[in-house]
C-alpha cells in the first residue's frame, strides 16, 4: 500500500511540475492553488476519514492540524508573493515564493507522513524542521525584497 501510494505521489508530483507553465507569477498562483487544495482535502480526510487513525496515538492529531494550518496559511501567502510578484516582478519575490512552497511541501509533508506512520521516521523526522527553516527563508526574502524597494523620501 505505502510503496504503490508513494509511486503515485511521485507521478502526481512530476505531472504537476510539467504542467506548471507561464510566467513565474502564473507558476506561483498554481503552486498556491495547489497547496490550497490539497490543504483543505487533506483537512478533510484528517477530519472525517483519517479521525480514529489519527485520534489512535496521542498528539497525532494535533499534529495533523498544524501541519493543515501551515500549508494553508502559506498557500494563501503565496498567492499574496504572486499578486505582487505580477505587480512589480523581481528575481528575489519569485525566489521568497519557491522558498514558501517547498518549505511548506517539507515542513507540513513531513509531518502528514510521520502522522500516518509511512517512510523512516529517521528521515522524516529531521525534515520538518528542515522545511520550517526554509519557510522562515521565504518570509526573510520577502522582507528583504520590500526593504530593498521601498523608496526614501
Amino acid at each position: 500500500f505505502c510503496l504503490s501510494m508513494q509511486q503515485r505521489f511521485v507521478q502526481y508530483s512530476q505531472f504537476v511540475l510539467t504542467t506548471m507553465t507561464g510566467s513565474t507569477s502564473d507558476r506561483l498562483i498554481q503552486l498556491s492553488s495547489l497547496l490550497g487544495l490539497t490543504g483543505v482535502g487533506l483537512g478533510a480526510l484528517g477530519a472525517h476519514a483519517l479521525k480514529d487513525t489519527l485520534s489512535a496515538r496521542p498528539g497525532t492529531l494535533d499534529s495533523w492540524r498544524t501541519a493543515i494550518l501551515y500549508q494553508i496559511f502559506h498557500a494563501s501567502a503565496l498567492l499574496g508573493v504572486a499578486v505582487l510578484n505580477a505587480h512589480k516582478p523581481q528575481p528575489r519575490l519569485e525566489t521568497a515564493g519557491y522558498l514558501m512552497g517547498a518549505g511548506s511541501v517539507l515542513f507540513s509533508g513531513s509531518i502528514y507522513m510521520l502522522c500516518l506512520q509511512i517512510g523512516p521516521k529517521m528521515i522524516l523526522g529531521p525534515t520538518t524542521p528542515l522545511g520550517g527553516l526554509i519557510m522562515l527563508m521565504g518570509w526573510g526574502m520577502l522582507g528583504f525584497c520590500t526593504s530593498t524597494t521601498t523608496k526614501k523620501e
